[in-house]
């Protein structure tokens, strides 16, 4: 059976997210961070050389990166649910969403939290990183349009692993005047799957708002 490693406030919860929309049974074993450092307990860093969470296990092996994972699953167990055919017009763009929000998308906001953390916010990077962040966001927005998803009516997984980025953008204070974000937010968070991923995997504070 398929095993996740998760850790609160992380971006695990986008994988059990994921494992909840697919419907699949599996195990789940939770970790929690350490209140005053915020890092994840030593068990989980034993499991991997990346010791990052999430990490799944199937077939015996084990492995980390959620944007791995999430294709690993859909490839895997997916039986096209949650992603258009690749013989499809929405494929580019489904791909460049799925990847956006592992690469792209996410280095402005790590570039902002290392600011932070090496006292340099206010800094010309921690500027750079908010001009960044912001056509991130936009770029969001765009895809969306005047749509319920990413991808017009289809809900897929890029609608899960590009959550990600406004959830931190907001966690950071670097969240404003995108209301067709919150919109969709709302609507992510009003799914049965996501709600179930919540009693599962515990308290997430970055939908807070919802």
């Amino acid at each position: 059976m398929i095993k996740l490693h998760h850790l609160n406030n992380s971006r695990s919860q986008k994988t059990l997210w994921l494992l909840e929309e697919l419907g699949l049974e599996y195990d789940l074993v939770c970790y929690q961070r350490d209140k005053e450092t915020l890092r994840g307990p030593p068990a989980i860093k034993a499991l991997h050389p990346l010791g990052k969470a999430p990490m799944l296990e199937d077939d015996g092996k084990i492995m980390s990166e959620s944007g791995a994972i999430a294709d690993y699953l859909l490839a895997k167990y997916g039986d096209g649910k949650l992603q258009p055919s690749p013989q499809s017009p929405e494929y580019m763009k489904y791909k460049e969403a799925m990847y956006f929000a592992i690469s792209a998308g996410m280095n402005p906001i790590m570039v902002k939290i290392y600011c932070r953390s090496f006292g340099l916010s206010g800094s010309d990077m921690d500027k750079a990183g908010n001009a960044e962040l912001e056509t991130a966001l936009n770029f969001i927005e765009t895809l969306l349009a005047d749509e319920k998803w990413l991808l017009g009516d289809e809900f897929t997984a890029a609608d899960i692993q590009m959550s990600f980025i406004p959830e931190l953008a907001d966690v950071i204070g670097a969240f404003k005047g995108h209301d067709k974000i919150r919109a969709w937010q709302e609507r992510l968070y009003a799914r049965p799957a996501f709600q179930r991923s919540i009693a599962k995997g515990g308290v997430y504070d970055f939908a807070g708002f919802a």
